[in-house]
C-alpha cells in the first residue's frame, strides 16, 4: 500500500480518537510516510502504510502462435477475471497481456480469487497481428486474399474507413471480435461507424482500394 494515491481511503488507528482500533482515513499526500486525515475526528498525521502481501503465480503468454511461461506477483485477495490486462515483466520483454483463461484445481474458469488460481493463461496485446480477409474493389467475394498486419494493440479500426499498411490499402467492411474482448454486445460488426481496437479483433473484413490482378485462392 506504499503507492497510495491522494483521496484513497485506508484503515488505520487514529492517535487522537482511536489509538487501539482502526478508523477510515483519507490519504492527503503520498510518500514513504503518507499524510492521512481521520474521517472521524479530522486529525491529520503521518503514517507508514503496510506493504501489500503478494503471491506468485505462473503465467502462460501466447503471442502470434508461440507461447512462453513467466511468473507474476499479485496482491493477496485480488480477484482475477478473463479480459483484464496487466503489465508483465518477463525475461522475453516488458509487455501488456490480457487474461484469456484462469486455471484452478482441475478446471478453467473466467473469474477467481488469486489464491485459487494455479495458472494465468494470457496473450500479448501491446502489439498484435490482425488477420485480414480482403476482396477485390469490384465486390467479387469469391476472390479473396488473406494476410496479417502488425499494429499496436490500441490501433482502432472503423467500418467504412480506409487504412493503408505498406502495399495494402483497404476499406474496413466488418470485423469479428475475440471472446476475451469486453465492451461489445455481439461478435460480428458491419455497420458504418462500428469500431474496435486491434487487440480485440479475431478477424477483419475489407475491400481492396487498389487496382491489381486478382485470382481465386
Amino acid at each position: 500500500m506504499t503507492d497510495a494515491t491522494p483521496g484513497e481511503r485506508v484503515a488505520l488507528p487514529c492517535p487522537a480518537c482511536s489509538p487501539d482500533l482502526e478508523t477510515v482515513h483519507e490519504v492527503l499526500s503520498p510518500g514513504s510516510h503518507v499524510t492521512v486525515r481521520c474521517t472521524e475526528c479530522d486529525h491529520t498525521h503521518k503514517e507508514q502504510l503496510p506493504e501489500d502481501e503478494e503471491v506468485q503465480r505462473r503465467v502462460v503468454v501466447s503471442q502470434e502462435g508461440d507461447s512462453f511461461t513467466a511468473s507474476v506477483d499479485v496482491p493477496e485477495g485480488e480477484q482475477l477475471a478473463v479480459g483484464e490486462e496487466f503489465l508483465l515483466d518477463a525475461e522475453e520483454a516488458l509487455m501488456t497481456v490480457r487474461i484469456t483463461s484462469l486455471e484452478t484445481e482441475g478446471e478453467r474458469v473466467e473469474e477467481a480469487p488469486v489464491e485459487d488460481v494455479e495458472t494465468i493463461w494470457s496473450r500479448a496485446v501491446g502489439n498484435v497481428a490482425v488477420d485480414v480477409t480482403m476482396h477485390p474493389k469490384d465486390g467479387q467475394h469469391d476472390e479473396t486474399e488473406s494476410f496479417k498486419i502488425r499494429v499496436p494493440g490500441d490501433y482502432e479500426f472503423t467500418v467504412g474507413e480506409t487504412d493503408e499498411f505498406g502495399d495494402n490499402e483497404f476499406t474496413v467492411e466488418g470485423f469479428i471480435v475475440r471472446g476475451d474482448a469486453h465492451g461489445y454486445d455481439r461478435d460480428q460488426y458491419e455497420m458504418d461507424g462500428d469500431s474496435a481496437e486491434a487487440k480485440d479483433l479475431k478477424r477483419l473484413y475489407a475491400r481492396d482500394e487498389q487496382t491489381r490482378a486478382w485470382s481465386a485462392w
